[in-house]
């Protein structure tokens, strides 16, 4: 069976046990895909979100023997509890197709590379305790001033990382640039302004 993993933030660059093959190819759908969800460490991490600027997701092959290994795999490496496979690691498959936010975009992608099954994270947006709704970029900045500086670091580091790894533009985090240099807030750790223009 020919299964792809479709790939943005860290998964692309530390895909740990994993099992993809070689590479992450550019090609993947457009998708809405946005820093959109705050992580138990306080980044804010790329995740699909409704009414965001499509991306070009990447995705790799994996070397596994169905479908369901693949889900499990991506499941395990995403720090997925169990009981939430089904609602959190996406799938689409030739026999079933998939239902879901993307599906569509997905299934008609998968269906011209001749793929027979495409899993993907489906982790919702959101704030610790807003899971499902996308964050406004003031809730961001606040959410960001309040880590310590290691975390900081860490979160500055993810963003660079990611938007190196990725194929398109994140209007909210380039938003949140133009914002804080506007202000001259140079303490918020995305201030990647000149980065990104």
């Amino acid at each position: 069976m020919r299964i792809a993993c479709l790939g943005w933030g860290s998964l692309v660059w530390d895909p740990r046990e994993l099992p993809v093959l070689r590479t992450w190819f550019e090609d993947g759908p457009l998708l809405p895909i946005e820093f959109a969800r705050e992580s138990n460490d306080g980044r804010i991490t790329l995740v699909l979100a409704e009414d965001q600027s499509l991306v070009r997701s990447l995705w790799a092959l994996m070397s596994v023997p169905d479908h369901a290994s693949a889900r499990e795999a991506l499941r395990a490496r995403e720090g997925i509890p169990s009981e939430n496979l089904k609602k959190h690691v996406g799938l689409w498959t030739r026999e079933t197709g998939a239902n879901g936010f993307c599906a569509d975009a997905i299934g008609q992608w998968a269906e011209g590379l001749g793929l027979d099954a495409v899993v993907w994270t489906a982790l919702p947006p959101g704030l610790h305790k807003a899971r499902g709704i996308v964050p406004r970029i003031d809730e961001i900045i606040l959410r960001l001033h309040r880590l310590t500086p290691a975390a900081s670091r860490n979160a500055e580091h993810y963003v660079r990382r990611a938007l190196r790894s990725s194929r398109g533009e994140h209007g909210g985090l380039r938003e949140l640039c133009r914002r804080s240099a506007r202000t001259g807030d140079l303490t918020c750790p995305l201030l990647l302004y000149h980065f990104l223009c």
